[in-house]
């Protein structure tokens, strides 16, 4: 430690998770520039259940891997509390996701642009999704099965980024079985979803290495050997950062000289730099604005934190994407994930993949599709969407009403888009439980508890109009954050879940999945779910059963400040000169799909911003 303190640095890069990795390899290209990544978590790099793709479901809840996270009571889902799993590990959250690369659509950065932000248009950030990536093609069988040459186009992804990706040899009939659900429900585009238009099911990239069948991952793409042996880039970890040192300045505006920060061994000891980058992700990135002062009065009072900058944006505005499940059960002559409550079939797998790398085990065979507003019938009609639009009589309301209604009023326009894709929906080759009330955990909810075979279709909302916040617990740093996600909390989201929820029955009629499912001799969970079509029932499913894709967002966004934002377009906190946030919790509004591929973007997108105005300055 004594080393590493002894030294100013050019940036100091708080958390080394998705973000911070990125930064910290981009910036330390330019030997000139010393920088220092600081992180929380345990450097566990090459850690089997880590870098086993198929393995994920002994990270979350673990507390080894997960900081193990909780929701606070919500109100609108009938009180329960739900887990909020971060990556508690060098790499952050990217070494326990689900490997899925998913992309965003024009519209969504063209929303982010609207609120004042120059530079963030989806034509400024389509090269940094190519330039992330090393893509590698499938084998011949995993090719025919999920029919990628037709429904994918390699020459849209990088092939020499630090991220491998590719389509591991771990799917199943039930993958192929969801293409063409989808196809003869009427979404039968075939775009690669990199372009952010394709509507209808597709099969994301897993983000594993074709060459060894294991995770890549912030830790082993951005930190790899290479720049680990750069003599200009420092790292600590299990340590927590207390505080971003703030002084004064002639003009006004607060400068960062470095931070405070409390050691493995419990020592606090300071450290300087010219610049301090935030990239905490968007539960402690606003939590550390608070602890140094910069945040809601009313909030830093409460703790006894002294107030710098009084900025009520900050922890405020949280999205994520939450969805619901049915499980059905799978025909006598199918088999699922589920077979893996036998350890026997637990204990060949392990050997299968231990010997050749190969099996299941070898990815996360995970299927996606996006689709326009729709029910039990399938595609609403324009005129009941507008309907539907229509009954939103709710005024936007709290501190900040103009860039909430501002944000409302975009998602508005999205959902009356045919083009856009306000649900998700995903196939998961197992059964899933919730608790109806109280508290879920991660292991209870993936876990066999039922002796039957299933597999679950999930639907989730792409753009929710639920707004929460994410806020310190008080100055201790292994304090857990405040989340409070407000699920629901807009009844047009429980509208448009619960329709969407209706059209699983639509999905499941479909020849190619009705077949290798027991249809309504079968078990359901829940076991009241064989009837979707009264919309009441879609809506006990939807708070019953409502759970997290684990993509919190948008809680220091990049807005003006009396929108409710909390950094500009630079990524600059308002009313500092040298402070900044590179996570998701920049983003304005949440984008589409799973986050992984844009959380990596956004911080390729900010390394750059960050040395133009070095640059700019010598």
């Amino acid at each position: 430690m004594e080393s590493v303190t002894s030294q100013k640095y050019h940036a100091i890069i708080v958390g080394g998770g998705t973000s911070g990795l990125v930064a910290g390899a981009r910036l330390s290209e330019d030997q000139t520039k010393n920088i220092l990544v600081i992180d929380a978590g345990v450097d566990r790099r090459g850690d089997p259940t880590i870098d086993t793709p198929g393995l994920i479901s002994q990270l979350w809840g673990n507390p080894d891997y997960d900081w193990n996270y909780w929701s606070q009571p919500q109100e609108h889902v009938d009180g329960r509390e739900i887990p909020q799993p971060r990556g508690r590990v060098l790499g952050g959250s990217s070494a326990i996701n689900v490997t899925a690369m998913a992309y965003p659509s024009p519209k969504n950065f063209d929303s982010w642009a609207k609120f004042g932000n120059k530079g963030w248009t989806y034509d400024d950030m389509a090269p940094y999704y190519k330039k992330l990536e090393a893509y590698t093609p499938p084998s011949q069988e995993t090719n025919v099965l999920l029919e990628v040459d037709s429904r994918f186009d390699s020459k849209l992804h990088g092939t020499d980024g630090p991220l491998s990706t590719t389509f591991p040899d771990a799917y199943n009939p039930f993958n192929k079985a969801w293409l063409h659900a989808f196809d003869t429900a009427g979404f039968t585009g075939t775009s690669d979803p990199i372009l952010g238009m394709h509507q209808g099911a597709f099969t994301p990239p897993n983000s594993v290495d074709a060459k060894t069948h294991q995770r890549s991952y912030a830790a082993s793409a951005y930190y790899n050997s290479d720049i680990e042996k750069r003599d200009n880039i420092y790292l600590v970890t299990e340590t927590f950062v207390n505080r971003v040192l703030l002084e004064p300045s002639d003009n006004g505006i607060l400068k960062a000289t470095g931070v405070e920060m409390t050691g493995p061994s419990g020592n606090i000891v300071c450290v300087y730099a010219d610049e301090v980058i935030l990239a905490a992700g968007a539960f402690q990135s606003p939590v550390l604005l608070e602890n140094s002062g910069i945040g809601s009065r009313e909030i830093l009072n409460h703790h006894g934190i002294k107030v710098l900058i009084d900025n009520p944006g900050v922890g405020e505005n949280l999205q994520d994407h939450f969805f619901t499940t049915v499980s059905f059960e799978v025909a006598d002559d199918q088999i699922s994930a589920d077979i893996a409550r036998d350890p026997a079939v637990v204990e060949a797998l392990l050997k299968q993949y231990a010997d050749s790398r190969s099996g299941p085990l070898s990815g996360v065979p995970f299927s996606l599709a996006f689709t326009p507003p729709v029910d039990f019938h399938g595609v609403m009609s324009q005129e009941d969407v507008h309907t539907l639009v229509g009954k939103d009589i709710t005024k936007a309301s709290g501190v900040f009403p103009q860039g909430l209604e501002a944000q409302h009023e975009e998602i508005r326009n999205l959902l009356l888009d045919p083009a856009e894709s306000c649900c998700f929906y995903g196939l998961m080759s197992s059964q899933m439980h919730v608790k109806p009330t109280g508290r879920t955990s991660m292991t209870q909810a993936y876990s066999q508890q039922r002796q039957e075979n299933f597999i679950t279709i999930m639907v989730g909302l792409n753009h929710p109009f639920s707004r929460g916040s994410s806020h310190t617990g008080g100055r201790d740093p292994k304090l857990h954050p405040v989340i409070d996600p407000k699920y629901l909390s807009h009844p047009l989201d429980l509208e448009i879940l619960a329709r969407g929820t209706q059209f699983i029955e639509h999905l499941v009629s479909q020849p190619s999945l009705q077949k290798m499912l027991k249809g309504k001799i079968g078990a359901f969970l829940p076991d009241y779910a064989s009837n979707l079509e009264k919309l009441e029932v879609a809506e006990r499913v939807v708070k019953e059963r409502l759970w997290t894709t684990y993509h919190p967002s948008c809680t220091c966004a990049m807005m003006p400040k009396e929108m409710g934002g909390v950094v500009n377009d630079r990524l600059v906190v308002h009313g500092t000169s040298n402070l900044r946030i590179i996570d998701a919790s920049i983003y304005p509004m949440i984008p589409m799909g799973n986050i992984q591929a844009t959380v990596y973007a956004v911080a390729e997108k900010a390394s750059d911003i960050i040395k133009e105005d070095w640059a700019a300055k010598e």
